[in-house]
C-alpha cells in the first residue's frame, strides 16, 4: 500500500474507532490519523495471528481489520492519558 492509501484508511479507520469508543477524545485530526494508523498495523498483525485476514488496501475488510486495531490503540491511549 502507498502512503495516501495508509493516510486514508488510517483517518477513516481512527475516525470510526472514535466514534465508536465512549467518552470524550481531546484529540485532533493529526492524532487520529496517526491511531488509525498504529491501529492498522496492530489489527492487520491481530487479524494475521488469529487467521482473520490482513490489511492489504482500502476495502472493507482492511478498514473493519484497521478499526479493531485503532479500537485497542485508542484504548491504550486513554488508559495512559
Amino acid at each position: 500500500m502507498g502512503l495516501l492509501s495508509w493516510l486514508v484508511l488510517g483517518l477513516l479507520a481512527g475516525a470510526l474507532a472514535r466514534w465508536i469508543m465512549p467518552g470524550r477524545q481531546r484529540a485532533g485530526c493529526l492524532v487520529t490519523i496517526l491511531l488509525g494508523i498504529a491501529g492498522a498495523f496492530v489489527g492487520g498483525w491481530i487479524g494475521t495471528r488469529v487467521g482473520l485476514g490482513t490489511v492489504d488496501g482500502v476495502n472493507l475488510g482492511s478498514l473493519v481489520t484497521a478499526s479493531g486495531g485503532a479500537l485497542v490503540v485508542l484504548a491504550i491511549y486513554q488508559a495512559l492519558r
